[in-house]
């Protein structure tokens, strides 16, 4: 149902051809920049704009805004009571002003198009499709839009994928989760309206380090725990934790934001064998068995190859494929001496053959390692 609920959307949603798109105005306020300038200005301006700005967990687009105003009026400053008289009239007055705003500021319901948005730099390449930098004309808000090209979509056979990503992301509000604002079609692309991460691939950030220093890996993960233990609340198992699918914030916050092979399962333990090879739990490929159901603990067992490979600059069971299968049916990996104990500790409870004596994430929060590296407030996020 959710997936025809979907497709109905794509259909009834449109989007100006590029033609269009070059010939809209560019509209100028004090938070953009002059339509002449270089397309680096768009960077900076993004950089500036999330600096002055707290992370927010839910922004809204212009569009969304206007709709949300005229739905929700807002109230009058509560005063003394009136007289009855005057309260009657006070009514009628305020009747007769919302009736009167109705008819004035009701805007026009408006579908998103690529004529909304400035696009500047590219900020990645997918194997379906490009991330760039873009920004909402009107509001000057500074997004990432994601495009995927149906017919390499169609090709890879991954229609009801993207669809799914999309169901599932649009629907997540955590501040260490990529959020989805909204997304759009025509005949030839698929358009993702992303939150812009400014400082780019944890992956990068990791290649370029070789290891993270503990204080900051120790940080890294208690926001994973706090991310995953948001997603499994609602029954979304994410299936392909690794650092090519982590961004990093403006605040060196970190956000996952792949989630094209997350799943939502409430009720039945899943069977598809997904995600990468050195990521995967053993439950995921049971060599010679059947029997290769899973729960959403397949992310406990990920997030444990994800501190290891934080803080050794390896996965824990690199190996050529055949042999990294055998590995991880066994758990066969050695964690090297300059790893603390307390880091230790977790990398072991977290790599548990058994995924019913894996550590859960609420443990993983107040583990001594998390404790001992993150401040209260990080290490205390997802108490609520």
């Amino acid at each position: 149902m959710a997936t025809r609920t979907l497709e109905a959307r794509f259909e009834r949603m449109s989007v100006n051809d590029e033609n269009e798109y070059q010939k809209t105005k560019v509209v100028t306020t004090t938070t953009q920049v002059a339509s002449n300038s270089s397309r680096p200005n768009l960077y900076k301006v993004a950089l500036q704009t999330q600096s002055a700005n707290a992370v927010s967990a839910a922004v809204t687009l212009p569009s969304q805004a206007a709709q949300r105003k005229v739905a929700q009026p807002s109230s009058p400053t509560r005063k003394a009571l009136p007289t009855t008289a005057s309260r009657a009239s006070s009514d009628e007055a305020a009747h007769a002003e919302r009736k009167s705003a109705a008819l004035i500021e009701q805007p026009t319901i408006k579908q998103f198009h690529l004529g909304m948005f400035e696009i500047g730099r590219p900020l990645g390449k997918g194997k379906f499709g490009r991330v760039y930098l873009a920004r909402e004309r009107t509001s000057g808000f500074i997004c990432a839009l994601k495009v995927l090209h149906k017919s390499e979509l169609s090709q890879g056979g991954v229609e009801r994928q993207v669809r799914r990503e999309i169901e599932i992301q649009s629907n997540l509000r955590h501040p260490n989760i990529l959020q989805l604002f909204g997304h759009f079609h025509d005949s030839k692309r698929v358009f993702l309206i992303l939150e812009f991460a400014a400082k780019g691939e944890l992956y990068k950030h990791l290649r370029r380090e070789n290891r993270f220093p503990e204080w900051k890996a120790s940080q890294y993960i208690a926001q994973m725990a706090s991310a995953l233990r948001y997603l499994h609340r609602k029954h979304i198992i994410h299936r392909d934790i690794k650092p090519e699918n982590i961004l990093v914030g403006i605040h060196g916050e970190i956000k996952i934001s792949d989630f094209g092979w997350s799943v939502h399962a409430p009720n039945s333990r899943r069977k598809t064998m997904c995600g990468t090879l050195d990521y995967l739990p053993p439950e995921m490929i049971k060599p010679g068995t059947s029997d290769n159901s899973y729960n959403e603990k397949v992310d406990l067992w990920s997030l444990g190859v994800l501190t290891y490979e934080f803080l050794v600059g390896e996965a824990p069971f690199e190996d050529t494929p055949v042999m990294t299968q055998r590995r991880i049916a066994r758990a066969d990996m050695s964690i090297p001496s300059f790893v603390s104990p307390e880091a230790r500790d977790l990398i072991k409870k977290l790599l548990v053959l058994d995924p019913e004596k894996r550590i859960p994430l609420e443990q993983v929060q107040t583990h001594a390692w998390i404790v001992k590296h993150c401040t209260k407030s990080s290490s205390s996020r997802d108490k609520s």
